[in-house]
């Protein structure tokens, strides 16, 4: 199931196009696609059996976040193990974790505005909560996960790394965010372990890889963080980024305005972000 914000409205993602999710349930479910990971089960059983009565072509510019507006954003740093080698760092054993304030969150199409001449990309796996997770073992991880998303952990390195390697804020500009263009429930993407995923600036590829080499997988992320405090139906999980990532360059390449940066993941499809000057740049 694919599961979609278009222009503000859930709608159901189907081989005819787009089924609007309150018109199809008679009112049973709201248009606001967010407040659908509060009763994820029953919304999930009610959409196997939806039909395609009603479905209209999807406008991908009318496209915004899956996760418009969740409680919290979870973010992992140096996740992937190539990833950690080009950083010349051990492998860590418990997640790396900051979060990007909600308010950064952007849709899958959106011009995203340049905070400055520093700014780096980094395509993530995203997985979004569907039930509460409190305690939660990695053998029962999955099942607390509605679905599965791509974002960009996008870097303003230099205020990244000037804040005292707290991360948070140099990654939380407006629309450093950017997900989509759907969310996808595991089952309908293959193996959801082993996913295939990069990005590129205007056709040049700059990440390729695998989630096969995430050190912490999805299933194990629930648990570390569950272990901490709850994971609440619709919070967001930004997986981390494998190895190809600007600042690692000799020399270092950053995003320009006027760039094109597309992203995408095996099952889910693709994002494409056009980058823009800002007061900073």
């Amino acid at each position: 199931m694919k599961l979609a914000n278009l222009d503000g409205r859930a709608t159901v993602v189907t081989d005819a196009g787009g089924v609007d999710v309150a018109a199809a349930s008679g009112g049973r479910f709201g248009p606001d696609v967010q407040a659908l990971y509060d009763d994820w089960d029953t919304f999930s059983a009610f959409a196997a059996d939806l039909g395609i009565a009603g479905a209209v072509p999807i406008d991908e510019a009318k496209l915004g976040s899956p996760a418009p507006a969740p409680r919290q954003v979870f973010a992992i740093g140096l996740n992937y193990r190539a990833h950690a080698e080009e950083s010349g760092m051990e492998l860590p054993t418990i997640p790396a974790t900051f979060t990007k304030f909600p308010a950064c969150l952007t849709g899958p199409f959106a011009d995203v505005e340049l905070s400055g001449s520093t700014v780096d990309w980094e395509v993530e796996l995203v997985a979004v909560i569907g039930a509460r997770a409190d305690r939660v073992a990695q053998a029962d991880g999955w099942a607390h996960i509605a679905g599965l998303t791509i974002g960009q952990d996008l870097s303003d390195r230099t205020v990244q790394f000037a804040a005292g390697s707290q991360f948070s804020l140099g990654k939380s500009y407006r629309g450093f965010g950017p997900m989509g263009p759907w969310l996808v429930t595991a089952d309908s993407v293959g193996d959801p372990d082993d996913l295939a995923l990069g990005c590129a600036i205007d056709g040049e590829k700059m990440q390729a890889a695998r989630t096969s080499d995430l050190i912490f997988s999805v299933p194990r992320l629930v648990a570390e963080l569950s272990a901490v405090l709850p994971l609440l139906p619709g919070d967001v999980i930004f997986t981390g980024t494998p190895s190809g990532v600007g600042v690692m360059r000799q020399p270092p390449r950053f995003l320009q305005p006027g760039e094109t940066l597309e992203s995408w993941i095996e099952g889910i499809g693709t994002i494409r972000n056009r980058l823009v000057e800002g007061p900073g740049t």
